[in-house]
């Protein structure tokens, strides 16, 4: 998850701040199913919503309607939020929730859960790969492309590069159970221990599975001298979903990184993870058009 810092604060601002500024998948059958018909390429990659903090309180039909009414086109349902779905939902629950998606113009794209493998303990370890296999079975079953996992930082005195290798190969396991399923995991670029992405590239090389790959986070150090030029070549042979913040921070390089998803074809979703908001729609709306003026 993206840092808060001053999130509420700025949040107040937003609206006014917004209206003055005017790899890829291995997978071929999940990277059809990204490009939305199965068949045909689409140009641009889209925009979508995560379910933290803007969206945590709201129940499926809410949600839905908030992005159908907002031009957000895919969501990553975080897990324990008023939405409901989990790995817990009943076989025909899930039957209702993923047609309820199918007959809407949003995606459920992917499933965020807090599974973590950098525990020394290894019936944690276990515990969670456990956890990750009902989220990958949940995710088969909506239809949804992918399940979101996360590094949690390095546990005390324990080497990083044992910790790193860990939860590579934490994620293989995982991968092997999802790849069954044809889901994908998406380890998102997680905790200042464990963010950097050096450690993430490690942590990819020992994975070194088709259905692991990485969700871009938007994390103030992807940024070196003003630029993610090194952080995404570091990474873009794994990128398969993004989380992107607060589009109006000038100090996060957004322009640059669109163009570098642009330029390396990435034709999924960004998601957006921003701050709840008393006016939650005219938020998304100026959200939407100034993510707009960043991708064009």
């Amino acid at each position: 998850m993206t840092q808060k810092f001053s999130r509420r604060s700025i949040l107040k601002a937003a609206p006014a701040t917004l209206a003055g500024m005017g790899m890829i998948g291995k997978l071929e059958r999940l990277d059809a199913r990204a490009r939305g018909d199965g068949t045909e390429s689409q140009s641009k990659f889209k925009l979508g919503l995560v379910t933290y903090e803007l969206a945590q309180d709201w129940d499926l039909e809410t949600l839905i309607r908030n992005c159908e009414a907002t031009g957000f086109e895919g969501v990553e349902l975080r897990t324990t939020h008023r939405h409901g779905v989990e790995p817990s939902l009943s076989k025909p629950r899930r039957e209702e929730v993923r047609h309820r998606f199918e007959d809407s113009h949003v995606r459920l794209v992917s499933l965020g859960s807090v599974c973590e493998y950098e525990s020394p303990d290894p019936a944690v370890v276990r515990q969670n790969i456990e956890e990750t296999r009902r989220f990958t079975e949940l995710a088969h079953d909506l239809g949804a492309m992918g399940v979101k996992v996360r590094p949690n930082g390095f546990p005390p005195n324990v080497p990083h590069e044992r910790t790193l290798e860990q939860i590579g190969h934490a994620l293989a396991q995982c991968g092997e159970a999802a790849a069954d399923l044809g889901v994908e995991i998406w380890l998102e670029v997680h905790n200042p221990g464990t963010q950097l992405p050096a450690n993430i590239h490690r942590i990819m090389e020992v994975a070194n599975h088709p259905a692991v790959g990485v969700c871009w986070n938007s994390n103030d150090t992807d940024v070196v001298n003003g630029s993610v030029k090194e952080s995404f070549e570091l990474l873009q042979a794994w990128l398969r979903s993004c989380h992107i913040n607060e589009l109006w921070r000038k100090e996060y390089p957004w322009r640059e990184l669109f163009g570098f998803f642009r330029d390396a074809g990435y034709q999924r979703y960004t998601f957006a993870e921003i701050p709840a908001s008393c006016e939650p729609l005219r938020l998304m709306r100026y959200y939407q058009a100034l993510w707009q003026s960043l991708v064009s």
